[in-house]
């Protein structure tokens, strides 16, 4: 039955109700981000000269507006990469000032305690302030820019064959190829990973930020990574935001395994590893058809006498492989937090940050710091990684 023009009129306004909520607290938030540290670096005792508060409020008060406008124009429907740039950068600097602010207020009951007066001590609190932000900021970018570290982990599986024994599996995930033109970047990353030699190699989702014309450029370089026995490819949230089928036929175009909720056997020594992908866990609910995480789809057929190492983008989705009697999971998405200490925030939506840990009786679980960033061009306080993961049979 067609709506009446009295419910369409209450639907709508439902609606604008809804995006006037979420106006109204994403307004608080951005308030928070720039207030804080606006008080903390100007107003709060300084006492500073005219011009300085001029100045550094209207600073201040353009980032406020900018922030939004570059996000919009940047991630919104016109894709604009100069804008996109700058909105992650305002929004990098943003939380480091706000977190440092924060932190810095420590600081100033110190030195009251110490019997340092206004508007000398605030103009001490401002001056740190200042100091860390733009050493973490610059410390950050180059973190964020830099060939990975290249983390090595045994992993014991006692289900491994012997001829598996000392089988090298390296892992990249997040490379996030987007606005900032990472392609000298990505060749590094590519020349690292020949280096390593690994049997079995691994991109565990959100390869890029955009289509696969628009980010082609970048990630062609992965069609030079050689693995000995393979390389396989799962999508990650990311992927959903654009085009995730676009992705997978482009990684199986340049010669990569997708794994679609599939599984592949390696083989060496006379031993066999069930090596199973899964999409992500966003996948289903992106409306993206015949896309879904599905581990009894990816395991179907295989043996279950064989060992299985499950590629799966997020660390939240082990609940279905301890269940499934799989091995071992190797995940990414979190980026250890990227930028200290968003960390404990990702910690609230994932049962593990980084790392080797253990789920069930069987299960284990890697997650990666991952290799690239996402948005904000920092990374304070969580390097990102190229993981070696050497399988033991004990």
């Amino acid at each position: 039955m067609a709506d009446t023009p009295a419910v369409t009129v209450e639907t709508t306004a439902r609606r604008r109700g809804r995006s006037g909520f979420r106006l109204a607290i994403v307004g608080a938030i951005l308030l928070l981000l720039f207030g804080v540290p606006w008080w903390t670096i100007l107003a709060s005792g300084a006492q500073w000269p005219t011009a300085v508060m001029v100045v550094g409020t209207a600073g201040f008060a353009a980032a406020l507006v900018g922030l939004p406008a570059a996000m919009m124009l940047g991630h919104g429907r016109r894709h604009l990469d100069w804008a996109a740039v700058a909105g992650d950068v305002l929004l990098g600097a943003a939380w480091v000032s706000f977190v440092w602010s924060v932190l810095a207020q420590l600081l100033k009951l110190a030195l009251f305690i110490l019997g340092v007066d206004d508007p000398t001590r605030s103009r001490v609190v401002a001056g740190a302030v200042v100091a860390v932000i733009l050493v973490l900021l610059v410390y950050g970018y180059v973190e964020a820019m830099r060939l990975p570290r290249t983390k090595h982990v045994d992993v014991v599986i006692p289900r491994l064959g012997t001829g598996l024994d000392g089988l090298r599996v390296a892992l990249i995930t997040d490379t996030h190829y987007g606005p900032l033109n990472r392609a000298r970047w990505s060749a590094l990353v590519a020349d690292r990973v020949n280096e390593i030699d690994a049997d079995v190699v691994c991109h565990v989702g959100d390869i890029a930020d955009g289509t696969v014309d628009a980010r082609e450029p970048q990630s062609r370089l992965l069609a030079g990574v050689r693995g000995r026995l393979a390389r396989v490819y799962v999508t990650g949230n990311h992927e959903y935001f654009s085009e995730a089928q676009g992705w997978l036929d482009y990684m199986t175009g340049i010669g990569w395994d997708a794994l679609h909720n599939r599984h592949i056997v390696v083989e060496r020594g006379g031993d066999a590893l069930v090596v199973a992908g899964v999409d992500d866990a966003t996948a289903r609910g992106s409306g993206t058809a015949g896309h879904g995480a599905n581990l009894e789809a990816a395991l179907a057929g295989a043996d279950p006498a064989l060992p299985v190492l499950l590629l799966a983008h997020q660390p939240k989705q082990i609940p279905d492989a301890v269940e499934a009697g799989v091995d071992l999971q190797i995940s990414g998405h979190t980026h250890g937090g990227q930028i200290w200490p968003f960390n404990f925030l990702v910690r609230l939506d994932q049962p593990v940050v980084h790392g080797l840990s253990g789920h069930g009786e069987r299960t284990q679980l890697y997650t990666s710091r991952g290799t690239g960033f996402w948005g904000p061009p920092f990374r304070v306080f969580a390097p990102s990684e190229i993981s070696v993961l050497t399988l033991r049979r004990e």
